[in-house]
C-alpha cells in the first residue's frame, strides 16, 4: 500500500510533522513518500497511484497553501482517502470538507493517521467525513527523515564566529498549559500539552546529527511547559552531542518563573530564546490573558542579558487596540532595551489573525469588531476602529518589504518603521540613539522569515 504525506510550509524547517507519522505508517508496512512543497514539487505520479493522502496543517500559512494543493490531489486521484491533519485541521472543517476530506485530524494525530491506514489496507468502504480531534497520550515512535529533501535545502543558522549552519527541528512536547486568548494552540489543546519520550527525541537528533546539523531548534510552544522534561533532556542532549546549539520557544512568564534553569540552558548551548511578547501594551496584554505585563518584559530582557542568553521577542503589534502612539511607544522601547538587533524586520508589521474557535471570539468587544469566518482567510477579518491605523500598517509592510528586498540590515529597517510611524503619529520625537552598532549575526538567528 502507498501513502503520500504532504506539507506546504513548516517555517524553513524540515518538517516534523511528515517524518513522525511516516514512522508509524512504515512500521506499518506503508510505501511512504513525503513530499515538502516548500521545497520541492508535487510528485503527481506518487499522487496518483497512492491509496492515502495525508495533508499535515500546522499552521495559517502551510492552510492557505493547502487548498489548492488538495484540488489538485483530488483531480489526480478521486479514490484515494484524503486526510488533513494538524493544528490546524479540526478549526477549518467545513472548507476541508468541501475539499474532499475523507478524514480530519486535530490535536494527537501520528495514532489516528495509522487508524486511518488499517482502515483503507482493510478495504473499509468510505463513508462520511471523520473529525478526530484527539488529545490522548500516544507512544511516539523516532521520526523517519530518509526520503525528506535534505537539511541543506532549510534555513541555515547565521552567526557572527563561523560559515552558516545547517539546523534540524524537532519537538519535544505539542500543546500548551497556558490559554493565551489569540492563540490557535489553546481552541485545539484546551490547556493540556503532550509530553514527546526523551529517548525518542534524542534519536530524532541524532540523526539529524548525523546528516549534518549543528544546531537543532526545539518547535515546542513553551519549552518551559514542563521543566522537569526540559532540562534533563537538554543536559542529555550536551552529554551526547558537545558541540551542538540549539534554540528553544518560552513564555515570558515562564522566564522569570523558572529563572534558576536559565544557566543550564546557556551552558547545555543555547543560543537563543524565542519568546512570543505580542505587545508592551498592559490592557492588550490582558485581553489576549498573556499572564505577563510590561514590566514582567522588561524585567526578562534584563534577566536574559545577564545570563549571555539572547531574547528575541515576537510580536502581533496590530490588534483592534493599537494606536499609532502606542506603535511608537513600543520601537521606543525596544531601542531603549537594546533589542533592534534582536527582532525580525517581520515582526514590525504582524497583524492579528482571527481564527475559528479563538477565545477572542468570547470578549463582546472583538465581536462587535469583527466579521463572519472567511474561508479564504481563514479568520475573521476585522478593520481598526481608527483606519489611520489600517494605513499605518500598510505602509509599515510596505517599508519592511522594500528594505528586506534592498537587504538593508535591521538598524536601516528600524530607523525607517520609526521614520514612518512618526510621520503618521505627528510626532517630532528624535528617532532613538542605538548603541553601538555590532556585526549583524552577533545575535545568532536562521536566515528564514518568521510567519504565523
Amino acid at each position: 500500500m502507498r501513502a503520500v504525506l504532504i506539507g506546504t510550509y513548516e517555517l524553513g524547517r524540515q518538517p516534523f510533522g511528515l517524518a513522525s507519522p511516516a514512522a508509524w505508517l512504515e512500521r506499518d508496512g506503508w510505501s511512504v513518500r513525503c513530499l515538502d512543497l516548500a521545497v520541492e514539487s508535487l510528485d503527481l505520479a506518487a499522487v496518483a497511484a497512492a491509496q492515502l493522502v495525508a495533508i499535515h496543517l500546522p499552521m495559517h500559512t502551510a492552510t492557505r497553501l493547502a487548498v489548492p494543493v488538495a484540488r489538485r490531489v483530488r483531480e489526480l486521484n478521486a479514490d484515494a482517502h484524503l486526510c488533513f491533519y494538524g493544528l490546524y485541521a479540526g478549526m477549518n472543517e467545513p472548507l476541508l470538507r468541501r475539499l474532499g476530506a475523507d478524514s480530519i485530524i486535530a490535536g494527537e494525530f501520528e495514532a489516528r493517521i495509522a487508524a486511518v491506514a488499517r482502515d483503507v489496507s482493510a478495504g473499509k468502504p468510505r463513508g462520511p467525513t471523520q473529525l478526530t480531534v484527539d488529545l490522548g497520550r500516544q507512544a511516539f515512535l523516532v521520526p523517519q527523515r530518509r526520503g525528506l529533501p535534505p537539511l541543506t535545502s532549510y534555513a541555515c543558522l547565521q552567526c557572527a564566529t563561523d560559515a552558516p549552519r545547517l539546523v534540524g527541528y524537532t519537538e519535544a512536547s505539542r500543546g500548551c498549559r497556558h490559554l493565551c486568548r489569540h492563540c490557535p494552540i489553546v481552541p485545539v489543546y484546551g490547556g493540556r500539552f503532550r509530553i514527546v519520550p526523551r529517548e525518542v527525541v534524542l534519536e530524532d537528533i541524532a540523526q539529524q546529527v548525523a546528516a549534518g546539523a549543528t544546531h537543532v531548534t526545539f518547535g515546542d510552544p513553551d519549552f518551559f511547559n514542563g521543566p522537569g522534561h526540559a532540562i534533563p533532556l537538554v543536559e542529555a542532549v550536551h552529554a551526547r552531542f558537545p558541540g551542538l546549539t540549539y534554540d528553544v520557544t518560552i513564555k515570558v512568564e515562564h522566564l522569570l518563573k523558572h529563572r534558576r534553569h536559565l544557566e543550564t540552558l546557556r551552558h547545555t548551548g543555547c543560543l537563543f530564546v524565542t519568546s512570543a511578547v505580542e505587545s508592551v501594551d498592559d490592557r492588550v496584554l490582558e485581553i489576549f490573558d498573556k499572564q505577563h505585563t510590561r514590566a514582567d518584559f522588561i524585567e526578562a530582557a534584563a534577566l536574559m542579558r545577564r545570563h549571555g542568553l539572547p531574547l528575541v521577542p515576537t510580536f502581533v503589534i496590530f490588534t483592534p487596540w493599537t494606536t499609532a502612539a502606542g506603535y511608537l511607544d513600543l520601537l521606543a522601547l525596544i531601542a531603549e532595551l537594546d533589542l533592534v538587533d534582536h527582532v525580525p524586520p517581520i515582526q514590525w508589521t504582524i497583524r492579528l489573525l482571527i481564527p475559528a474557535g479563538s477565545r477572542l471570539l468570547e470578549l463582546p468587544e472583538v465581536l462587535a469588531l469583527t466579521a463572519p469566518f472567511d474561508e479564504v482567510a481563514l479568520s475573521h477579518p476585522w478593520r481598526h476602529p481608527d483606519p489611520a491605523v489600517d494605513r499605518l500598517h500598510a505602509e509599515i509592510q510596505d517599508v519592511v518589504k522594500r528594505a528586506l528586498d534592498d537587504k538593508a540590515d535591521r538598524r536601516a529597517i528600524f530607523a525607517q518603521v520609526w521614520a514612518t510611524a512618526a510621520r503618521r503619529c505627528r510626532s517630532d520625537a528624535p528617532p532613538p540613539v542605538l548603541p553601538e552598532p555590532v556585526a549583524r549575526a552577533a545575535v545568532p538567528y536562521l536566515n528564514e522569515p518568521w510567519y504565523c
